[in-house]
């Protein structure tokens, strides 16, 4: 009698059982929704929003998100000073950050990775991307993100010029 081999496990999709608590912070709640649904779904997270940096930052403080993303162009707090007002703070320092932007040109992005977010995403964005980038920063290290934030910071600071 032959014997039978049994089949090799189906290896589980990349994004299924995550999760965690993700802060969305964008000014456009059509974009929020979008976001809000897709993290849902596909990663499995808690999600909640915010439609302005001043109220995306009282968030932060108040809810301690796994994961936040971003929006650069809000009123009354940018996306780029929230991100600064985060990477200044010790007590939010380690929360991962990810800005997600219509501001597409290499300025745009070097600006982000300079002021301290962990990616840099350009919209629209597929809700896998989005998703799967979301499951890369929540394991960076502390030590991996100070790497990444020096390497930036040494750019502009040998071009002075980088920010105008």
């Amino acid at each position: 009698m032959d014997q039978v081999t049994p089949p090799e496990p189906i290896p589980e999709p990349i994004i299924v059982g995550s999760s965690g608590t993700i802060l969305v912070i964008d000014d456009d709640a059509g974009v929020n929704e979008v976001i809000v649904r897709s993290l849902q779904m596909l990663g499995h997270y808690t999600v909640i929003t915010a439609l302005d940096g001043v109220q995306g930052l009282a968030s932060i403080m108040q809810t301690r998100p796994d994961c936040v993303i971003v929006d650069l162009i809000m009123p009354e707090l940018d996306g780029y000073r929230l991100v600064q007002s985060v990477r200044g703070d010790p007590a939010t320092t380690h929360i991962p950050i990810i800005i997600l932007s219509a501001l597409a040109q290499d300025f745009d992005r070097f600006k982000g990775r300079a002021v301290g977010a962990d990616r840099y995403l350009t919209k629209p964005i597929r809700p896998l991307e989005l998703v799967q980038a979301v499951r890369e920063v929540l394991h960076i290290t502390a030590a991996e993100r100070d790497a990444a934030y020096q390497l930036f910071a040494d750019q502009a600071e040998e071009d002075p010029h980088a920010f105008e």
